[in-house]
């Protein structure tokens, strides 16, 4: 069942979501997460989620959306984890003047959250950053409950709509979306850069640049090779501002590429040294506790993974 889409009228939005998504939510299996996030041990400098760059504090499960930048406003769902940092950021880009928005990965399958980003206006167009989970396990539901097309890199995860390719151009919401293909953290991961968002643009990088702490690879489907150049990539953009989808918003990506990139170099080093001292082929998971000594058991096979990944980087 395909509801009628979304307009302006309160009436309508207050019609639909509770019915349809109370339907849905009991036909659609709540599975667990599977987010592959937040590699540990990673120095921050970035302030908590919740505390701007000026210093000004918005309150953490305020429900309402926040404004992360020019055009796009951000709702964060209420799937925290140790993996998920405080949960998934959806993203509407819209300009002012448009007709329709443009909803970035709506998330978990929850009621509230997927009614309120429903809400925002008429949605004419869902994009993905990658596949896992926490971005897309709402997608279908969403596509059915608001008639709009849901774009990813991976066939499997669009619904009425075709996949991304990168290098593509987006007209949506009034707004010029440019697709780029950035994989590593996953093979299917993209990022979207509006270049019009302000002074120096602005780019939602989904789970490959976080707003706090680095990013796991997904190994074996991602790759570190191919990521340092979705680094490259992502820098050659310069100051734009990072929407990431876990974690604050924060300025000037091409600064924090370069972060990520002394990071992983910094691991490779580790890595390297490890490798001195316990022969070129020692196994991942001892390398992993030369490298990841103090690791907390909940996320140690996110250190593993990220070891494995290093080491199939370093012996081609």
């Amino acid at each position: 069942m395909i509801p009628p889409q979304f307009g302006s009228s309160s009436a309508t939005v207050h019609m639909y979501p509770s019915q349809f998504l109370g339907t849905m939510l009991r036909r659609v299996p709540c599975l667990p997460l599977a987010s592959w996030l937040a590699e540990p041990g990673f120095p921050s400098k970035v302030p908590p989620l919740g505390v701007c760059q000026d210093g000004e504090v918005n309150p953490v499960n305020d429900a309402t959306f926040q404004n992360s930048s020019h055009l796009t406003r951000s709702r964060l769902a209420p799937n925290p984890g140790p993996m998920s940092l405080d949960g998934t950021n959806s993203y509407v880009i819209a300009a002012p003047d448009a007709a329709g928005v443009v909803v970035v990965d709506p998330g978990p399958l929850d009621e509230s959250h997927l009614a309120a980003l429903a809400a925002a206006g008429p949605v004419e167009l869902v994009l993905i950053t990658h596949r896992h989970k926490d971005h897309t396990e709402a997608s279908e539901v969403f596509h059915e409950l608001t008639g709009a097309p849901v774009r990813a890199a991976d066939p499997a995860y669009c619904h009425g709509g075709e996949p991304l390719r990168g290098g593509e151009v987006i007209e949506a919401g009034g707004v010029e979306i440019r697709v780029l293909a950035t994989p590593g953290h996953t093979s299917d991961s993209v990022c979207f850069h509006l270049p019009g968002d302000g002074p120096d643009g602005s780019v939602l990088t989904g789970d490959t640049i976080l707003g706090r702490g680095t990013t796991v690879l997904d190994y074996p489907d991602g790759r570190l090779g191919d990521y340092l150049s979705s680094l490259d990539k992502l820098e050659s953009l310069g100051p734009a501002t990072l929407l990431p989808a876990h974690g604050p918003v924060l300025p000037a990506v091409d600064a924090v590429c370069r972060e990520y990139r002394a990071h992983r170099e910094m691991r490779l080093d580790q890595i390297r040294e490890a490798l001195a001292r316990l022969g070129a082929q020692a196994e991942v998971q001892a390398v992993t506790d030369a490298v990841y000594p103090d690791v907390d058991p909940s996320v140690r096979w996110a250190a593993e993974t990220s070891v494995a990944a290093q080491l199939d980087y370093l012996r081609g």
